[in-house]
């Protein structure tokens, strides 16, 4: 159960928007933006609010992918594994990240909420590969020692 402020923030990003149901996405995205994922306590709340039944609001929640019912970590790493990233040897740089985080493919956040690792088909900067972002930011011609030293930093932020 989400303490009551989720909920007044949540009528703040409402109001930034309008209750209208064209203001769906934007709301949901802002939602995720100041919790890094998308309690579905809050959708349910959204859709009323907005006067749209909930499975309408978990279909649009669903088919974008950016949208996660997931808690994240502070930090989301997004190791490419796209073509030129994989031939560039992308997979001994997660193995490492899963290894200095205590991380594997079926446990993706650490416990402090400290990290997030995923793994995406591309970034977009295959020219750089192979590259990971951490929020966002990119990482290029990353390796297995520069990635564990990244996650060092981060820690140390």
């Amino acid at each position: 159960m989400l303490d009551q402020t989720y909920y007044e923030k949540t009528d703040e990003i409402i109001a930034e928007h309008g209750a209208e149901q064209a203001s769906l996405i934007p709301i949901i995205q802002d939602i995720q933006a100041e919790y890094r994922y998308l309690p579905p306590e809050l959708l349910d709340y959204v859709a009323g609010k907005l006067g749209i039944n909930e499975a309408k609001a978990y279909s649009v929640a669903t088919f974008y992918e950016n949208f996660s019912f997931e808690p994240k970590g502070k930090y989301i790493i997004k190791v490419c594994d796209g073509t030129a990233c994989h031939v560039r040897k992308s997979i001994p740089i997660l193995e490492r990240l899963y290894s200095e985080l205590g991380l594997s493919s079926e446990k993706v956040t650490t416990d402090d909420m400290m990290f997030t690792l995923e793994t995406v088909s591309c970034l977009g900067a295959c020219g750089l590969a192979p590259v990971l972002t951490v929020n966002d930011k990119v990482y290029p011609a990353m390796t297995p020692d520069a990635a564990a030293e990244l996650i060092h930093e981060l820690r140390g932020a």
